[in-house]
């Protein structure tokens, strides 16, 4: 069996195991950064560490379970940079200042950080209006106390690691966080590949685990590993791989 195949057949695990308990919210858990009951009280525990405190500029995912997580960066007064689905159009950049506070709950929301935030598409737009980014916060499908992390299967929390480490505005050991639903932390390892990034804190409900023994990071893009779809789909990518070649 491949990789890939392992992979999936744990997703479709966590998955089914988190509808079947009920502890999946809308829009359900199948085939996505699952949303779960308890995502409010992980959020929270993350806010009580000195990697959230002492950060200044912050990159979250832009999946339900991590909302709570880009509100409070925002009522916090934290720059928040938040990736286009499926990068398509770059990332956003939200700026607490830069808006109202009323707006900040609107802001937190896919919908609502178009709206609010700046759209950059291309890597000159990164580097000219984005800091050194302090934390990373991530969804995942999967976890263990080793740090190794599953997604839902489509590679973007690789690329936007791979993309940020290639304009310099991510240190390959920059924290990295997740939140999740304890039944999400798996007691035994994970299967992982060239391009995974494995996190160094995991937040749930109930408790907060720090990586044992974390794998080493990517060094940066692996560009046998991105197909021309990937390449017609996310304009930047073409950039940040012409950065790559020279």
């Amino acid at each position: 069996m491949e990789s890939g195949d392992d992979k999936q057949a744990i997703r479709e695990r966590i998955w089914r195991l988190l509808e079947e308990t009920g502890a999946a919210l809308p829009p359900g858990a199948w085939g996505r950064i699952p949303n779960f009951k308890g995502a409010r009280e992980a959020a929270l525990r993350l806010f009580s560490l000195d990697e959230w405190r002492n950060a200044t500029f912050i990159k979250v995912n832009p999946d339900s379970p991590q909302r709570w997580v880009r509100l409070r960066a925002l009522e916090e007064g934290k720059l928040l940079l938040m990736p286009t689905p499926r990068l398509r159009r770059g990332f956003l950049l939200i700026d607490p200042s830069a808006i109202p506070r009323s707006l900040y709950r609107l802001a937190s929301t896919i919908r609502g950080a178009f709206r609010a935030g700046r759209l950059l598409k291309t890597v000159s737009d990164l580097t000219r209006h984005v800091e050194r980014i302090d934390l990373v916060v991530e969804g995942s499908v999967a976890v263990n106390r080793w740090g190794e992390r599953l997604g839902k299967g489509e590679g973007y929390g690789d690329l936007e690691f791979a993309i940020l480490l290639e304009t310099s505005l991510l240190d390959r050991e920059a924290p990295i966080a997740t939140t999740v639903h304890d039944l999400q932390v798996l007691p035994h390892r994970l299967p992982q590949d060239d391009h995974d990034v494995p996190v160094d804190i995991i937040s749930t409900p109930t408790r907060l685990i720090r990586a044992a023994e974390r794998p080493p990071r990517p060094a940066g893009l692996l560009p046998d590993r991105i197909t021309p779809e990937k390449l017609r789909e996310i304009p930047i990518l073409s950039e940040v791989l012409q950065l790559y070649k020279r």
